[in-house]
């Protein structure tokens, strides 16, 4: 009986290591893949990810609008390897790596190693990691720190001490400086603890203060730096609730954020999801204690933004805290319910999207032939325009400003100029402000002022402010066309202009606007 059940164990440990073993080679294998797709690429980086890229120039520990990881990233990998493209986004197909090991390792730790597995190749294989890997976004860190708190939250489950629970609060603190929707993990900690009374015994008054202990103090230098600065990124991220008392019924908007998470998530799992919850709801399904403590994690976010978009709108990421514990859930219930097929089918169609992502991105001209060109023109195009734009202000001779009339132009103009603009006659960068008060870290930063603007090479895209743009000008000599194209089909609309004598006309001191002109000032 004993060399029974030894043997057994021998054969059951094996069976994991071999589960771990094909996991490291799959995760090897697709991450040396999206690797060379990235530097293979020639798509630029977005405006957003130029902003990241320009505040990894300037350290601190928060920026106008987001926390500060992202940047401190940028900084580590183009510290290593130079501030080109794929160097700019490294981090992003090295973090999803590592996500997708720790997941492996909740999942065995819940369940057991095959349901680990599974549900790892379905975070590899989600068609938000597909898109995520090939940019630089808060995602990527939110993603690996939230799921390294998950981690921590589940070993402190099976064997309570101080130190795993300072662990899992210092995780959560990198979770908030990647972004603020990691708050949603402390919703599920709290929904947990109140659904299951037996997850509450571990959590002694020493344990609570050691993972308070760890949170605050990584979250801390963000919060002071909030203070310092009138809370901006605070403010800026609840500004993006933008409800209208008026207007708080979107079922239009509740739908569509409902079909994206099919997309970014995958149809199967999300099906999986929510069939589950459902069933558990109407009692038709009873929940495992691991199933319990998934559910919590999964349910607050969904949930909440899913409100949030019917009260006004809300973007398909804006979730995406519950996408690493809905991974495990889901695969967990379909090997469950020996849903193999749908399994199956459901990654067949993941491996079709991070394939066609893939090659498209690495090869775009390929996805126009497809017809899908329009998927890539918010990264195509801006050094183009970059280079039209600084080849006029320098023509106009040392002393001239450049003023952008959009965030997104500014940003590009700062990375894809980098090496001009940081020369000793090189022009100067700055941002028109178009309303009262700043709206972003470019106007905060660098606004065009009245003593800059004697003779301003004026920037504009795509004509949405024109009109007023010039109107701040005492003297303006017209637009004059330097349209970029972007593929076969379609262009951005770029202008620039010579202004002279900068004056600012009145802002409406109740919207911030500029107050209506004529098209010539008097």
């Amino acid at each position: 009986m004993a060399l029974s059940a030894a043997a057994s164990s021998d054969a059951g440990s094996q069976e994991s290591h071999r589960f771990w073993r094909l996991f490291l080679w799959l995760t090897l294998g697709i991450t040396v893949i999206r690797l060379a797709a990235l530097f293979v690429t020639p798509l630029e980086l977005y405006p957003d990810e130029a902003q990241y890229w320009l505040w990894s120039r300037d350290l601190a520990f928060g920026y106008f609008s987001k926390p500060p990881m992202l940047a401190w990233l940028i900084a580590l990998t183009t510290g290593i390897g130079g501030d080109s493209e794929p160097f700019v986004r490294l981090s992003s197909s090295l973090l999803h790596a590592a996500t997708g090991l720790i997941l492996f390792r909740v999942g065995a730790r819940l369940y057991d190693e095959r349901t680990g597995f599974w549900g790892g190749v379905l975070y590899l294989l989600m068609p938000g990691v597909q898109l995520s890997v090939g940019i630089a976004s808060t995602d990527a860190p939110l993603l690996f720190f939230a799921a390294l708190a998950l981690w921590a939250y589940v070993a402190f489950q099976a064997r309570p001490s101080a130190r795993t629970a300072l662990f899992a609060g210092l995780a959560l603190g990198g979770a908030f400086l990647s972004k603020y929707a990691s708050l949603y993990l402390l919703i599920g900690v709290a929904l947990h603890l109140i659904s299951t009374p037996s997850a509450r015994a571990g959590w002694t008054p020493m344990r609570v203060l050691a993972a308070a202990t760890g949170l605050l103090v990584v979250a801390a230098p963000n919060l002071i730096w909030n203070a310092l600065h009138d809370f901006s990124t605070v403010s800026h991220t609840a500004a993006n609730a933008n409800w209208n008392v008026a207007d708080l019924f979107h079922p239009g908007e509740a739908l569509e954020f409902l079909v994206s998470q099919t997309m970014v998530l995958g149809p199967v799992p999300f099906a999986a999801i929510l069939i589950g919850a459902g069933l558990a709801a109407a009692r038709r399904f009873d929940l495992s204690p691991s199933d319990r403590l998934l559910l919590a994690f999964v349910l607050p976010p969904l949930i909440l933004v899913f409100i949030q978009a019917l009260l006004s709108r809300a973007n398909a990421n804006w979730a995406a805290v519950a996408y690493t514990p809905a991974v495990i859930l889901a695969a967990a219930w379909l090997l469950r319910w020996h849903a193999f097929r749908w399994f199956m089918g459901g990654l067949a169609f993941q491996i079709v999207v991070a394939v066609m992502v893939l090659v498209f991105g690495a090869w775009p001209h390929l996805a126009d032939r497809a017809g899908l060109g329009s998927s890539f023109k918010r990264v195509r195009g801006w050094e183009v325009g970059t280079t039209r734009i600084l080849d006029a202000a320098e023509a106009l001779g040392p002393g001239t400003v450049i003023a952008a009339d959009d965030r997104f132009l500014y940003n590009s103009l700062a990375y894809y100029g980098r090496d001009r603009l940081s020369g000793p006659d090189a022009p100067e960068l700055t941002m028109w402000v178009r309303e009262a008060h700043p709206q972003n870290q470019a106007e905060a930063e660098d606004p065009l002022t009245v003593d800059q603007g004697h003779r301003v090479l004026m920037a504009s895209i795509e004509g949405r402010f024109r009109h007023e743009f010039e109107a701040d000008f005492v003297r303006f000599d017209g637009w004059t066309d330097a349209t970029v194209r972007l593929d076969p089909e379609r262009t951005r609309d770029l202008a620039i202009g010579i202004g002279e004598g900068f004056a600012p006309q009145p802002r409406d001191p109740e919207t911030g606007l500029p107050v209506p002109v004529s098209p010539t000032r008097p």
